[in-house]
C-alpha cells in the first residue's frame, strides 16, 4: 500500500510538472487547502481523545490495564506515552510545525491503537483507517505551504 501511494506521488508531482502554470496553480492551492483540512480533522479527532484520557485519568489506566493489550511495555507507561501522543502530536499537526514528524507520530499511535484492541468495531476499524490514509499523505508530501514548516523554511532562505 505504501509503495502504491508513493508511485501515485510521485506521478502526480510529475504530472504537474508538465502542465502549464495556469492549470497548476489552483492544483497546488487546492493540494495546500486539503492538507490542511486532513491535518485538522486528524488533529482534533486525536487530541478530543487525548482530553478525554486526562480528564478522568483512573478510567484510562483501567482501560490500559484491562482492556488495550500495548505489546512491550506497562500499562502506566503506555496511557502516559499515548496520551502525551494525543495532546502534542496533534499540535504539531495543526501549526504545520514538523508536520511530517507529527503525522507520522500520529500514524504509529493510531497503528499501535488498532493493534492493542483486542474487538474493534468495523466503524472504528474504518475510522482508524481513514485517519492513517490521511497521515501517510501528510507525510509523503508534507504539510503544505500553509503551515509553519513552510513559513520557517523559505524565510530561513
Amino acid at each position: 500500500m505504501i509503495k502504491t501511494l508513493w508511485m501515485a506521488a510521485t506521478d502526480a508531482g510529475q504530472d504537474a510538472r508538465r502542465m502549464p502554470e495556469a492549470m497548476r496553480s489552483p492544483l497546488v492551492a487546492l493540494q495546500d487547502l486539503l492538507l490542511l483540512a486532513a491535518r485538522l480533522f486528524v488533529a482534533k479527532a486525536f487530541f478530543w481523545s487525548g482530553l478525554t484520557k486526562v480528564r478522568d485519568w483512573e478510567t484510562t489506566l483501567a482501560l490500559f490495564q484491562d482492556e488495550y493489550q500495548v505489546p512491550l511495555v506497562s500499562p502506566q507507561l503506555a496511557a502516559l506515552a499515548g496520551t502525551a501522543g494525543e495532546l502534542l502530536l496533534p499540535l504539531l499537526l495543526v501549526l504545520g510545525l514538523a508536520g511530517r514528524f507529527g503525522a507520522a507520530g500520529l500514524f504509529v499511535l493510531n497503528a499501535v491503537a488498532v493493534i492493542s484492541l483486542a474487538e474493534i468495531a468495523p466503524a472504528a476499524f474504518m475510522q482508524h483507517q481513514l485517519w492513517g490514509a490521511l497521515l501517510l499523505l501528510v507525510w509523503l508530501w508534507g504539510p503544505g505551504r500553509l503551515s509553519l514548516d513552510r513559513w520557517l523554511f523559505t524565510r530561513s532562505n
